[in-house]
């Protein structure tokens, strides 16, 4: 029997903060002391037409809660605790949470619609509340059903499938959800609430469509209620009906043909005259048209569908309409000086005009040219920007041959452009240069529009442009980060820049301390630029100036820790800018190491750099913490053996980073960079292990740690024991249990969930790794100790040679344990390779590889195997 809680939702919501805390409290407690109670008697309210809207509207609130969290952790224990509820209160609940769907209250049916789908979510594919499609099916099929009850319940079905999976259904439930939704789409018979519900209804079911998009028919009926439904009298059923057909453009690709006259049709129309929403869905129609036929290009095959998709060539057709219809969006624009994260109709003209120029290559540029030519000195701004966006959004698909020439040809006047009246034009001259250095600027391929002598008035117009408007800076800061790029591993050619650096070393920390720049995103761009600008120089001929530079970057540093903070808005921007000056001190270390002329420089600075970062782990930031953790592992990696003076007090920072389980990508880089240590240290690192492996097999076991940081930790095991050698051998029974069962979660995972399956890969990667370290770590001493764990090894590399789908990076790795088998146990292993024929199979499919690396780890194998063997 449920509890009457509609005083304490209603003092949970007071302005009296007293009155607030204890009601708070008074539910927390219901909540720990009853839940399946608790749960009823929020249905229950929510239920009720007589109680107050709001008590109702919190009830919902903290029922969606209880059953729901971002947190993936937190939202197994919620499930789990659902799951342990005895089914008649179950019941009770689910039947309040239907009948709430009739409620006058348009507020309680769409909560109860949303709650109905959470648990939904849990239970339909564990096959149980059977009934729940049935139930709502009757809801659109009674002949009485009033028009609210139907548009809450068309919410609904719409929320359970964007939940559940399409294997949860069967084709008759299916083609019941499909029929009545489309059936609520009708115009003639639904009011507007009723249609709009529907329509949102089936873009979250497209997905479970497949056998009736393949039976023609219903693939007919399906398209014309759509098409009919986006030239509705209301924009909102106009723009959910193109929401759809962007769906189908994406999912439905290879069936599209027929319908393509009448889809270029309604999407020009609504292109050229309908509201912005909906001519923004108009555009993305094609913009996914793109997407598809790009992956066809590239891959022989569109998202989900076999080797044998069709490639339709829809854009190629339609060029000729198609790209005038989306340059003349582009003189749509908006003043947007200050927000680049406005999204309107000229900016998405311009993103599907990218999107075909990678589509067709060379046949967009004589359709785009003319247009730029022809606005590109007009007085009027929009014109100009146009004009110059244009030419930017074309330059990633054509050949270089074709581009080329209109390039070089055009720098000039885009270097004067950039100094434009109009700051619009100025941000998307940047914004283009920026994409001419991209793709047309790769001196170390052979290909340049930038001759040497045009570098010098280059560098001078970026460097006087850096001073402009805050997003001009910013733009100009992705072209110098290219022009920077361009010149990486390019012999010779990367000696062009090195006169130039110091001054663009110079411009970019200026920047960097402007005030003037919101949110702190072009100080941001201003370092990552100057990293690209230290990581593609030539080390050699910069090393002083990468020198001084590193001066004044801990300098700044040391400046940062005597900032007084008084607000958390103090403590964040104090971490933001540590984390950006850790970021540039880790590439100096990074560059300067790299070779044996100029490595002697950074290990002098290394005691300074060191104390500053501990210093820097003392303020306790996230943000800050992974950078110069990312730092420390740089120079571990420089500083060898010698790094061991930095241990006793690093030590205690190591520990506070495995532990950090809420800021779990802090947990994830303490790993990778206890990993560097190792590799520096060597058996030096051996006074830490035991604290460390402990952390590490906790971390393992925990519930709590996010799994991303599971596999760094096996492929830690593997840096340790490679480390330390027969010294790991105290650590080998726990290590290899938990190895152990993370192969069984692997072996049982679900491959058909895309995240799933890279975590999966990750995992199997990691175990590998793992094993590799630990059987070289044993190699010369004690290499038996892995005799009882190579049988279970070779089930593990035979699990992942039968994948259907197998990663590449998984299968070198298993490759390689394989010959680290055969290396460190030797003739022990005579017999186990003997008998398992899959392995002969393995090495020829990688050996007819095209990968180099994976053939020379084949080969590697091969030869170890063959040892053992003989």
């Amino acid at each position: 029997m449920a509890l009457e809680i509609t005083q304490f939702l209603l003092a949970a919501q007071s302005p009296d903060a007293n009155i607030r805390t204890q009601a708070e409290a008074s539910l927390r407690q219901f909540q720990e002391q009853n839940l399946p109670l608790f749960l009823l008697s929020l249905s229950v309210e929510l239920a009720n037409n007589v109680k107050p809207l709001e008590s109702r509207r919190l009830a919902g609130i903290v029922l969606k809660n209880s059953l729901d969290a971002k947190d993936s952790v937190r939202k197994e224990h919620l499930v789990q605790q659902w799951m342990t509820i005895e089914i008649s209160i179950k019941s009770q609940i689910k039947d309040s949470l239907l009948r709430t769907l009739g409620s006058s209250a348009s507020e309680a049916r769409h909560t109860s619609a949303q709650v109905i789908a959470k648990v939904a979510s849990i239970e339909i594919p564990r096959k149980q509340w059977p009934e729940l499609i049935g139930s709502l099916l009757n809801n659109m099929t009674q002949q009485d059903s009033p028009a609210a009850l139907k548009q809450a319940t068309l919410e609904t079905l719409g929320y359970v499938c964007e939940v559940i999976s399409h294997q949860d259904l069967v084709q008759d439930e299916v083609n019941s959800v499909l029929t009545a939704v489309v059936q609520g789409m009708n115009l003639a018979e639904h009011s507007h609430e009723v249609r709009i519900a529907a329509t949102k209804a089936l873009y979250n079911a497209l997905d479970f469509a497949q056998t009736n998009f393949d039976n023609e028919m219903e693939r007919n009926y399906i398209m014309k209620v759509v098409c009919e439904t986006a030239i509705s009298k209301e924009a909102d059923i106009r723009q959910a009906a193109f929401e759809c057909l962007v769906s189908i453009a994406s999912t439905y690709y290879e069936v599209l043909e027929p319908y393509m006259q009448t889809l270029f049709q309604l999407t020009s129309n609504a292109v050229k005259g309908d509201e912005e929403s909906v001519a923004l869905q108009a555009i993305e129609f094609w913009s996914s048209i793109c997407d598809e036929e790009i992956e066809l290009q590239e891959y022989g095959t569109v998202e989900g569908g076999d080797s044998g998709s069709a490639h339709s060539r829809f854009i190629e057709k339609a060029l000729p309409y198609l790209v005038p219809l989306l340059l003349d969006t582009m003189l749509k624009q908006e003043d947007q000086d200050q927000d680049d994260s406005i999204w309107n109709i000229s900016m998405a003209g311009g993103t599907c005009l990218g999107l075909v120029a990678r589509t067709v290559g060379d046949s967009i540029v004589k359709l785009v040219m003319p247009f730029v030519e022809g606005n590109i000195l007009n007085p009027d701004w929009h014109c100009r920007e146009a004009a110059t966006y244009a030419f930017g959004s074309i330059l990633e698909g054509p050949s270089v041959e074709t581009l080329g020439p209109l390039v070089t040809n055009g720098l000039d006047f885009l270097l004067n452009a950039i100094r434009d009246e109009n700051n619009n034009v100025k941000d998307t001259t940047a914004w283009t240069l920026s994409r001419i250095f991209e793709f047309l600027h790769c001196p170390a391929s052979g290909f340049s529009v930038i001759s040497p002598e045009k570098l010098e008035r280059i560098v001078t117009v970026l460097l006087e442009s850096i001073n402009d408007a805050p997003h001009v800076a910013e733009k100009v800061c992705g072209a110098i980060y290219y022009l920077a790029q361009g010149y990486e591993d390019s012999g010779t050619s990367s000696s062009l820049l090195t006169q130039h650096i110091p001054r663009i070393i110079s411009e970019l920390l200026k920047t960097a301390e402007r005030t003037d720049g919101s949110d702190f995103k072009l100080r941001t761009s201003a370092y990552e630029t100057l990293n690209e600008v230290v990581r593609s120089s030539n080390v050699v001929e910069t090393s002083l100036i990468i020198l001084e530079l590193l001066k004044s970057i801990l300098h700044k540093l040391g400046q940062t820790l005597e900032l007084q903070i008084v607000s958390s808005d103090d403590r964040e921007k104090q971490g933001d800018l540590q984390a950006s000056l850790c970021a540039v001190i880790q590439v100096i270390i990074q560059k300067l190491s790299s070779t044996d002329e100029t490595k002697p420089s950074i290990l002098q600075a290394a005691d300074p750099i060191m104390i500053l970062l501990l210093r820097v782990f003392a303020c306790r930031s996230s943000t800050v913490h992974e950078e110069a953790m990312l730092a420390i592992g740089a120079l571990a990696h420089a500083s060898g053996p010698e790094f061991e003076k930095y241990m006793p007090e690093l030590y205690k920072y190591l520990e506070m980073g495995l532990q950090n389980f809420e800021e779990y990508e802090v947990c994830a880089i303490t790993v990778g960079v206890i990993g560097d240590i190792c590799r520096a240290l060597e058996d030096k690192v051996l006074p830490y292990c035991d604290g460390i492996m402990n952390h590490l097999v906790c971390n393992l076991q925990s519930a709590e740690l996010n799994r991303s940081v599971k596999p760094p930790i096996f492929s830690c095991f593997g840096d340790i024991a490679l480390a330390i050698g027969e010294q790991f051998s105290k650590y080998i029974e726990p290590t290899v249990a938990m190895m152990r069962s993370a192969a069984e979660v692997c072996a049982q995972m679900d491959n058909s969930d895309e995240e799933l399956m890279d975590y999966g890969n990750q995992l199997k990667r990691s175990i590998f790794e793992a094993y590799s370290g630990i059987l070289q770590g044993f190699k010369d001493s004690k290499p038996e100790l892995m005799l009882p764990h190579a049988g279970h090894l070779f089930q593990f590399i035979e699990l992942v040679f039968r994948e259907k789908y197998r990663d590449e990076s998984v299968t070198k790795a298993a490759v390689a344990v394989m010959g680290d088998l055969a290396d460190a146990l030797g003739p022990n292993t005579k017999i186990l390779f003997k008998d398992k024929a899959f392995c002969v199979q393995f090495l020829g499919e990688c050996l007819q590889s095209e990968d180099e690396h994976l053939k020379e780890t084949a080969n590697w194998t091969q030869v170890m195997i063959a040892r053992v063997v003989s």
